[in-house]
């Protein structure tokens, strides 16, 4: 009896200092701006969280919150399961500054039983625990992973630098991947491409990758493409992805991947490896101050100035970090977040264990993206990396 009549003077006591609102009318703060706070767990916040809230569990809300709202003056709202976390969470915001702060009275279950939008089906169970560390980030959250879930991503080349791409990619939840690759799985590949096995030597590439990525996450669709990337199938097998990872060894493939992605409005995340170097950037057609991959590489070297990694070699570990970079640009323009290494080109030198930016500008000569640019077909394109080599 005690325990109860204390219990009521504390919560009388909170919501004297808390103001509660119903979630009719947080709704409609939040349709004017205000910020909805759902501050359940991440397994409560699986079976369905309403329309655009910040998940963020109460443990966390000190935390961070102020990466994720660091405007102390914006109106926000904080809702739990029943409405008791909710009043602790929106006195712990009022404590550190914010000032117009509410607690969604009756919770979730009273918004539910209001009819309000809620967001559901992009994560169950399995899904917060599989990804419950990634999505306590603010930048991601229960929304940062939907988008994950649904996008679609190509890579081409499942070797070198695909395979670290393509791991971390499936274990994030990116829920479409693609993987273009016509070559089979050799002995000398294992010290580099980590996604292959010694047992499936002679296998397909994209067969292989396809059964190392399945396992690791069977929550997502993998589609093996055994097939050479060339002028008759490039926009066809690009078509309804949302970002293209370039993982090619030649330029014949980049040359054409950089044509496709920019004539269908593709970001294209490049890289290249040699010896103990590597370099990676991001092209996106779809903003106007992205250079593209010609200009940064005009024209196709000769073989002779561009040997790749079976004739002058690579340090095994080399194209795992630089896959790794790639696969993290890929995910930032999914999710949004960040900003991506469009007009940057990334530098590494393993041996000096050194990073190096430097910028890279449109080039108003480019052949690629200039406004005098033709394009005059892409078997064109692969005549003229044929003539190069």
């Amino acid at each position: 009896m005690t325990d109860d009549l204390n219990r009521d003077r504390w919560l009388a006591d909170l919501r004297s200092r808390v103001p509660e609102i119903s979630a009719t009318e947080a709704l409609v703060r939040q349709q004017g701006g205000a910020l909805l706070v759902d501050v359940r767990e991440e397994a409560e916040r699986a079976t369905g969280t309403p329309l655009g809230a910040l998940g963020l569990s109460r443990g966390f809300l000190e935390l961070r919150i102020e990466e994720a709202e660091p405007d102390r003056e914006r109106d926000i709202l904080v809702l739990c399961g029943s409405g008791q976390r909710s009043l602790l969470g929106a006195e712990a915001l009022q404590r550190m500054g914010y000032r117009t702060v509410s607690s969604v009275a009756g919770g979730m279950a009273a918004w539910k039983a209001a009819g309000l939008p809620v967001s559901t089906g992009a994560l169950d169970a399995d899904a917060a625990e599989r990804y419950a560390r990634q999505m306590l980030l603010p930048q991601i959250g229960a929304a940062g992973q939907a988008k994950l879930a649904a996008a679609k991503v190509l890579v081409v080349g499942a070797g070198g630098l695909g395979a670290p791409a393509l791991l971390y990619l499936a274990a994030a939840g990116v829920g479409h991947v693609s993987i273009v690759d016509d070559d089979q799985v050799e002995r000398s590949n294992l010290h580099r491409q980590v996604i292959h096995a010694d047992a499936r030597v002679g296998m397909a590439k994209a067969e292989s990758a396809r059964m190392t990525l399945t396992a690791l996450n069977p929550r997502i669709h993998v589609r093996p493409v055994v097939e050479r990337l060339r002028a008759e199938n490039v926009e066809a097998l690009l078509a309804g992805h949302d970002v293209v990872i370039d993982g090619a060894d030649n330029f014949a493939t980049r040359y054409l991947l950089a044509a496709a992605t920019r004539r269908l409005r593709l970001p294209m995340v490049y890289a290249a490896i040699e010896r103990f170097t590597g370099q990676v950037s991001v092209f996106d057609p779809r903003r106007d101050d992205s250079p593209c991959y010609r200009c940064l590489f005009p024209q196709p070297p000769a073989a002779a100035d561009a040997p790749n990694c079976s004739e002058a070699g690579v340090l095994g570990v080399l194209p795992g970090l630089i896959g790794l970079v790639q696969a993290t640009e890929a995910m930032k323009l999914i999710l949004g977040v960040g900003q991506p290494l469009v007009g940057r080109l990334l530098t590494y030198d393993a041996l000096a264990m050194q990073f190096r930016e430097l910028r890279l500008r449109r080039d108003p000569a480019c052949p690629g993206c200039g406004p005098d640019a033709t394009f005059d077909g892409y078997v064109d394109i692969e005549r003229m990396c044929s003539s190069a080599g």
